[in-house]
């Protein structure tokens, strides 16, 4: 069994998440969904973007959570609370029209601070 953390706040992070995930997760695998409430984003988007993953990945288990606060030190807690092996995230914030070259600071503080691995998807630009 392999314990996933995706960490999101958008529908499109979720997706590509997902898209990550779904050949990679089966039966015996959880996957953790994290999706973190910013002050500057719209309310709906945590909400939105955690139902996603429960209909993109049918084949784990599959648990759903909206916390509040800065978003790397969220998903740190929780990837020690969960003890999850992977933490799966994306390379912005998920609005694909605020991408640039480099990985948003989540990311980064991220690869700085956890013990797990952790895997960065591109999100798609949509435009």
């Amino acid at each position: 069994m392999t314990r996933y953390l995706v960490g999101t706040a958008s529908v499109h992070t979720t997706a590509a998440a997902c898209d990550y995930l779904h050949p990679r997760v089966g039966a015996d695998d959880e996957v953790v969904v994290v999706a973190v409430r910013e002050p500057d984003l719209d309310g709906r988007d945590p909400g939105d973007a955690t139902n996603v993953a429960r209909t993109r990945l049918p084949a784990a288990t599959v648990e759903t959570m909206t916390r509040e606060g800065e978003p790397a030190a969220v998903l740190q807690s929780v990837a020690e609370e969960r003890s999850v092996d992977v933490v799966v995230v994306g390379a912005h914030r998920g609005d694909p029209q605020r991408s640039g070259p480099a990985p948003g600071s989540t990311v980064q503080a991220l690869l700085g601070d956890v013990d797990q691995p952790v895997v960065v998807v591109p999100v798609p630009d949509l435009g």
